[in-house]
């Protein structure tokens, strides 16, 4: 999109990529290696500001002109953070807490520029319906979601047959709160 700054997307996300194309923002991928621990006693919005943060930060020393957009997804489940499975079966446990239940989303942003970090998030709450053990096993074989937090991808078969619904924005569960970016890209214009 016009009049924005160059923009890079600290993401290997395709999801995050392919939302900013929807959007017709002009981006080029950058990735950089960040440890995503954080300290204890975070809320999740903080823990997935504090990450977003932190994979800006790797970028501070490098950049002039460009915004660098860095994001983070957080799963949550009744205080518990799920985050991307380790294996198979990790991931076959956590969409069994998932069923039938009420999570939230949230995705921390962080838009860097000028040596400026404007933080922001967004939360959405998913109602998965009770899914049946054959419905979780044969998502987790056929998608290997190894690289989502809570272990899928709403976009994907198991949120099209199983999400009955969500509070908040469909995005954001994707993993960008799209248009909270753009309002937030808006207000750097000058």
């Amino acid at each position: 999109m016009s009049g924005f700054p160059q923009m890079i997307l600290a993401s290997k996300s395709p999801r995050r990529q392919e939302l900013l194309k929807l959007m017709d923002i002009d981006f080029r991928v950058v990735l950089k290696e960040v440890d995503e621990s954080y300290p204890d006693g975070l809320t999740p919005a903080e823990i997935a500001l504090y990450i977003a943060q932190k994979k800006a930060e790797a970028f501070d020393e490098d950049i002039t002109d460009e915004v660098v957009l860095t994001a983070d997804t957080i799963v949550c489940i009744k205080g518990e953070i799920l985050g991307k499975p380790d294996n198979a079966e990790h991931a076959i446990e956590m969409l069994h807490k998932l069923s039938g239940n009420v999570h939230q989303v949230y995705t921390g942003v962080c838009l860097l520029h000028k040596h400026q970090y404007n933080k922001f998030y967004d939360m959405s709450e998913v109602f998965f319906r009770k899914l049946t053990d054959e419905e979780i096993r044969s998502y987790v074989e056929e998608y290997q979601p190894f690289d989502k937090a809570g272990s899928y991808g709403i976009q994907q078969r198991i949120g099209l047959i199983g999400i009955e619904r969500i509070n908040g924005s469909y995005t954001n569960v994707v993993g960008l709160p799209t248009e909270k970016v753009y309002q937030q890209l808006k207000n750097l214009l000058p």
